[in-house]
């Protein structure tokens, strides 16, 4: 049994993160995979990321490498080949260009709360989603996080962030400014707020009423921008 597992270890790519099901066996033999399984674990042929979940190292000049965020979350944020949660927070900040720090813990959007838990060096944190989630919703869904979570990305100065939002949101079709603006309102109103302050800045002429008018004008938000970089803040309750 170890010889067949490991003939199917071989072909999986370096970092894949793998479970029993993955294999080509009888459900009534996984106990006899799952030995053979902690058997090359033991060996040193491949590692255990969390319970059930295990992957082939990659070894690089710096050291041994951990799969890659997508293989570690992969089974957190799709089910049955449907999008269920996304990754957003700093692993988002970084890949955006908003923040160069490499994350240490990641942070999924789902539309259930969940406990955090651990993988591998990872501590993996659980923020609900009101929308529907959806393959084509995500990116936006992600930009959107990252003017929820504004003062949350490290290692920047607010302009410099708004500044890389600001050309983001500029790079959005017409009919994902749409989207994006019917998305929003299941966000906090600083995060409209912050939309509307933005969408306006790229565009004067663009619709942001129904956006404006969810918002409590008693209410003002700060966020450190400077007006020089959001001109249209004011108008936004932003200070």
């Amino acid at each position: 049994m170890i010889d067949i597992i490991k003939d199917n270890i071989d072909r999986f790519p370096i970092g894949f993160v793998f479970t029993s099901s993955d294999f080509p066996i009888e459900v009534n033999r996984l106990k006899a995979v799952n030995k053979a399984i902690n058997a090359l674990v033991a060996q040193g042929k491949i590692r255990r990321l969390s319970k059930g979940r295990f992957y082939k190292p990659q070894i690089s000049k710096f050291g041994e490498l951990q799969p890659d965020t997508y293989q570690i979350v992969k089974d957190l944020i799709k089910k049955n080949g449907k999008p269920i949660g996304y990754l957003t927070g700093y692993s988002v900040f970084n890949d955006l260009g908003l923040t160069t720090q490499v994350p240490s813990s990641l942070r999924i959007a789902t539309r259930r709360e969940k406990k955090a838990i651990t993988r591998g060096i990872y501590r993996i944190n659980f923020v609900k989603q009101e929308n529907t989630i959806t393959k084509e919703n995500i990116p936006l869904l992600q930009l959107l996080d990252c003017l929820r979570f504004f003062k949350e990305i490290p290692d920047t100065m607010p302009d410099n962030a708004c500044k890389r939002l600001l050309m983001l949101f500029k790079a959005l079709t017409p009919i994902q400014i749409t989207t994006v603006k019917k998305l929003a309102f299941k966000y906090n109103p600083a995060t409209i707020a912050l939309l509307g302050a933005m969408l306006e800045t790229i565009n004067a002429d663009e619709d942001t009423t129904a956006l404006f008018n969810a918002l409590n004008p008693m209410t003002t938000y700060k966020i450190g921008i400077s007006a020089e970089i959001l001109p249209t803040q004011r108008k936004w309750y932003i200070r």
